[in-house]
């Protein structure tokens, strides 16, 4: 396998299948010693990435029935 001018390489369709590498899959690389790791990245869920930030973020000091009854008047 050669390493294009710009550092491409073009993954085996053995390693695309088992991988289930699509086109515009993502991967990700990892260094372990003299060896390079490819693998497939996981999707984030960026919706629900975003929502975790705030889990736990209110310092209202209210409970959750004093702010329902605040949203409902």
């Amino acid at each position: 396998m050669t390493i294009t001018e710009k550092g491409q390489v073009t993954i085996p369709l053995k390693i695309r299948k088992a991988l289930g590498l699509k086109p515009a899959s993502e991967v990700e690389f990892a260094l372990e010693g003299d060896h390079a790791i490819i693998r497939k990245k996981e999707r984030i869920d960026l919706v629900a990435e975003r929502l975790a930030r705030y889990k736990g973020a209110a310092t209202s000091g209210m409970s959750t029935d004093q702010i329902m009854a605040l949203t409902r008047s």
